[in-house]
């Protein structure tokens, strides 16, 4: 890189790249593919990775694998679970490393760490950024995953995240669909390492992939931002049951299928001062039931997944609103919460209409402070329920 190319990045890595692509048309005195590409990557990763963002003279790759790269979050939360899972360090080896985000965490926690990634120009990115990240030891392959492993003795832990696009770019979900095929590696990586961490789609039916894998001991539900961001599952060599574990804006939940399965929560009566929201990490684990008895909240219908109580409650992993009224869907009522709530976020749940058409109806402008659920209570009643954020309690567990 000439020292031109570097002035450019440094002097003009805030502003808008297709701006700055105009600007160096024609000229020769900068590398202008390059140059673009590490404002883009900067910029993306500025929100996404900020602490990577924080290293001067890091590369960075095409769009695409900084699209398909774990956020910061998502990262730390794997190196706390690698942290536990292999407690006693040792080696660790990443089969698909990508951009390297997942890796540059979770190799801080072993001895011996290996990053394995097929695509030539990624490992040499890879060569250039983990010194620059404070990871001048760890190894870097280029190699096909099944091929990596003949030449493996063992490993502690093995980390493995499939590809999910098809040769065309197409996204994909389903693990056969994926690249490498985990289902079909993991015999190999289970004979190698006694744990494997697996991160797949989270559109995934978790419950069908862990009884398509097999030794499936934990799975774990991320999000942040208000989406569900990763599905994470657990395998080792002999599996006693499968525990869940739900990472949700700082809050966590950890429960057993059969736990929900068993659990009879309290219905409401009607609307109590606030309103309980599953996020879409508890959502897409499964907790349902179990909400409302781990938390000591009424649920509003078996299929609405809404849940009412008195108070705020301190570590609920979704959002809370306090209600500031309930109207049915007479006329008067309607035209009352007009008048009262002009404007407002509307969701549905368990309601026998879209957002859309609800809208429509209601004439109420969308955005504001105010959020209308319609939905459905256990007398099987559609009502509107209007609320507002209260403040926040701190984020502890039950």
């Amino acid at each position: 890189m000439s020292d031109k190319t570097a002035d450019f990045i440094a002097r003009h890595r805030t502003e808008r790249v297709a701006a700055l692509a105009l600007a160096l048309s024609g000229r020769s005195d900068v590398d202008a593919p390059f140059a673009l590409r590490q404002i883009e990557g900067w910029q993306r990763l500025r929100t996404k990775v900020p602490s990577w963002a924080a290293v001067e003279g890091l590369h960075y790759p095409p769009r695409l694998s900084l699209e398909q790269c774990s956020g910061e979050a998502a990262a730390r939360y794997k190196a706390g679970l690698a942290a536990r899972l292999a407690p006693g360090g040792g080696t660790f080896i990443d089969l698909t490393g990508g951009l390297g985000v997942d890796f540059s965490f979770l190799a801080r926690r072993f001895a011996r760490s290996v990053y394995v990634e097929r695509n030539a120009e990624l490992c040499r990115l890879a060569r250039h950024n983990f010194p620059l990240l404070g990871l001048p030891g760890v190894e870097v392959v280029q190699a096909e995953a099944a091929d990596y492993l003949s030449a493996v003795p063992a490993a502690d832990l093995i980390f493995l995240d499939p590809a999910r696009r098809d040769g065309a770019g197409r996204k994909t979900v389903l693990i056969e669909d994926c690249e490498p095929d985990a289902a079909a590696l993991l015999p190999r990586l289970l004979a190698l390492a006694p744990v494997v961490l697996l991160k797949l789609s989270p559109m995934l039916d978790w419950h069908r992939a862990a009884q398509s894998l097999g030794g499936v001991s934990e799975v774990h539900v991320v999000a942040d931002g208000g989406e569900c961001k990763e599905l994470l599952l657990v395998c080792r060599r002999a599996a006693g049951g499968v525990a869940v574990h739900v990472a949700e804006e700082g809050c966590r939940l950890a429960f057993r299928p059969e736990e929900e399965a068993a659990a009879s929560p309290a219905y409401a009566d009607g609307v109590g001062d606030y309103l309980f929201e599953p996020g879409p990490a508890a959502l897409k684990a499964g907790c349902f039931k179990l909400l409302a008895v781990r938390y000591g909240l009424r649920k509003l219908h078996p299929n609405s997944h809404l849940y009412t109580g008195p108070a705020p409650v301190a570590g609920f992993p979704g959002r809370t609103f306090r209600v500031t009224q309930v109207a049915d869907f007479s006329k008067s009522a309607l035209r009352a919460l007009r008048q009262s709530v002009p404007r407002a976020n509307l969701a549905v749940r368990n309601f026998p209409a879209t957002v859309a058409e609800l809208r429509r109806r209601l004439r109420i402008a969308e955005g504001g402070a105010d959020y209308l659920f319609a939905t459905t209570l256990a007398p099987g009643r559609h009502v509107l329920i209007a609320g507002r954020k209260p403040t926040p309690l701190p984020k502890t567990l039950p």
